[in-house]
């Protein structure tokens, strides 16, 4: 039996999404050309790009949960062409160039899927903004754009008077913005993709698979009320990756968490007085990510909790406390909104690991697998999805040999109780180091 997802039901994004017709549900014994598990960004990249290259085949995606449910809806919004802060470090020129060219591919093609169907999801070339709030926000600014210089990437300081206007709060003092950054409504987003798959790609969800194995040149997935046989089986299950036997001591579950505002009203944005659709993360990494939506909405992004059992390792009372810690943020930041709700708070579960390397290719004959965002996974789940299906089928290109230059193996983790301990000291030392940026 292994561990299934488990989040909770007050992930704001998916709320505010129109009703949804009953899901279809793997039943009996089926069999597929392709097979692939999560319908996450990598789960409906790869059976879109699959659908495409092999349009007699028959496909099955299959999720324990929703659409949009699991954490490629609960994330804030933004599509990143730049590498992650840690990827920017690396010595490797090349490898920064690749990363952002995947990155920009995923744009593009999540651009086109959203004109092609009209996807409602406040799709924005708006860009983003990277906040300091201290000097040593501002020292990890001088040091970001020292990265942009060096990665050849064009960036803008925006002083605090000019921040002030667009954010509607004095609280932070500098910022760097970046172009090339898309913001979105990610449920709406993802569900748009669900409702919109190739024809012959069929979608189960509220479907758990409790096993997969191996047999005479067959994998056999199994659920509680059915199974599905393929002799191909693309995993776009990221952190869960590993709850099926790969990549065990590799990947670091964590959650981060968010929390966010009703539609502010008239009254209210008179005295807010900033913009609408924009997005601000932190200097610090260990800061505050924050938005404001196209309809009117604030959202506060920050604290990180290990999750080894996922939602379950979650309780209401840590949903509470987390509530009056962006409470207390959004009103150091918006102290004239004090009395507006945090209506949602909710979490999302991600992989991490410890060499910050993202896994990508083959695990066993005929069983394929993208794993490990390190916490940017719109952008990377769609581009690696799409790739893993060139892989499976066999195709080859330059954009499938730089994803494959880019990723690795990610490093083995010390084992339990070390682990824990060592993620929750690390997790409570960064959040004391950027204590002044929360």
């Amino acid at each position: 039996m292994i561990n299934l997802p488990h989040d909770d039901h007050s992930c704001g994004w998916y709320s505010v999404l129109p009703p949804v017709q009953p899901a279809t549900q793997l039943r009996d014994a089926q069999q597929a050309d392709y097979a692939i598990i999560g319908v996450g960004f990598s789960g409906l990249a790869a059976a879109r790009r699959l659908a495409e290259l092999k349009p007699n085949a028959r496909i099955i995606l299959v999720d324990a949960q929703r659409v949009a449910e699991g954490a490629s809806g609960r994330n804030s919004g933004f599509v990143i062409d730049l590498p992650h802060k840690f990827s920017l470090e690396h010595p490797d020129e090349t490898l920064k160039q690749k990363l952002l060219s995947l990155n920009r591919i995923a744009i593009s093609q999540l651009q086109r899927l959203i004109e092609r169907y009209e996807i409602d999801c406040q799709w924005s070339a708006s860009g983003k903004y990277q906040g300091a709030v201290t000097e040593r926000g501002e020292k990890h600014l001088e040091h970001f754009e020292q990265l942009m210089k060096n990665l050849g990437e064009p960036y803008r300081w925006v002083e605090k008077e000019e921040l002030k206007k667009v954010l509607g709060t004095e609280y932070y003092s500098r910022a760097i913005h970046t172009p090339g950054s898309y913001l979105m409504q990610p449920a709406a987003l993802v569900q748009g993709m669900g409702q919109n798959l190739p024809q012959n790609v069929e979608l189960l969800e509220q479907s758990p698979i409790q096993s997969i194995a191996h047999r005479d040149g067959q994998w056999l997935l199994t659920g509680n009320n059915g199974s599905i046989t393929t002799p191909k089986l693309l995993l776009g299950t990221s952190i869960f990756t590993k709850e099926f036997g790969y990549l065990k001591n590799r990947l670091l579950p964590v959650m981060t968490f968010a929390s966010w505002t009703r539609p502010l009203t008239d009254a209210e944005m008179q005295v807010y007085q900033g913009e609408l659709n924009w997005g601000l993360t932190p200097a610090d990494h260990a800061g505050t990510t924050l938005r404001m939506t196209a309809d009117r909405r604030i959202l506060i992004r920050n604290t990180y909790k290990h999750v080894p059992k996922y939602g379950k390792s979650v309780s209401e009372q840590t949903r509470q406390w987390v509530n009056t810690q962006h409470q207390q943020a959004f009103a150091a930041r918006f102290p004239q909104l004090a009395d507006v709700p945090l209506t949602h708070t909710w979490g999302g579960v991600y992989a991490i690991s410890r060499n910050f390397t993202n896994f990508f290719g083959q695990l066993e004959d005929g069983l394929y697998a993208s794993a490990c965002d390190n916490g940017v996974g719109a952008a990377w789940g769609t581009v690696s999805g799409t790739l893993l299906a060139d892989l499976a089928v066999g195709s080859d290109s330059q954009d499938l040999a730089d994803i494959q230059y880019v990723t690795g193996m990610p490093s083995l983790n010390p084992p339990e109780p070390f682990l824990g301990m060592g993620v929750k000291f690390r997790i409570q030392l960064a959040k004391w180091q950027s204590r002044k940026e929360l």
